[in-house]
């Protein structure tokens, strides 16, 4: 069991969730924040803490989002280790509640 960052971050990218996660967990895109599977340790401190409630246990994630699960193990390895908090996006309202983000996913380039 692990703790997944789902689509509804995508746009808004509050970060709250990562000064409470023991292990150093979460990794840092452009435009949301994933959960590496191999670090965490299921303790759900993070939950709470996201003002979107876009952070589910892998086992209470909704079908339409299931393919965030391997999608934020992916993206962990690629992406770099976020450990303090930083402010959420300066468009993060506008993109509250929007349906369909996962389109809207940005990806670091890839380096040559």
């Amino acid at each position: 069991m692990t703790y997944v960052v789902l689509s509804d971050c995508i746009g808004c990218k509050h970060s709250d969730c990562v000064d409470v996660c023991p292990t150093d967990s979460f990794h840092e895109g452009p435009n949301m924040l994933a959960i590496n599977p191999d670090d965490c340790i299921d303790c759900g401190l993070c939950v709470p803490e996201c003002p979107i409630d876009a952070i589910r246990e892998d086992k209470a994630v909704p079908a339409r989002e299931h393919g965030m699960i391997a999608l934020n193990a992916d993206l962990a390895q690629r992406w770099p280790n976020i450990i303090k908090s930083k402010p959420a996006l300066p468009e993060a309202e506008a993109w509250r509640g929007r349906p369909d983000k996962l389109q809207y996913l940005e990806d670091y380039p890839e380096t040559v």
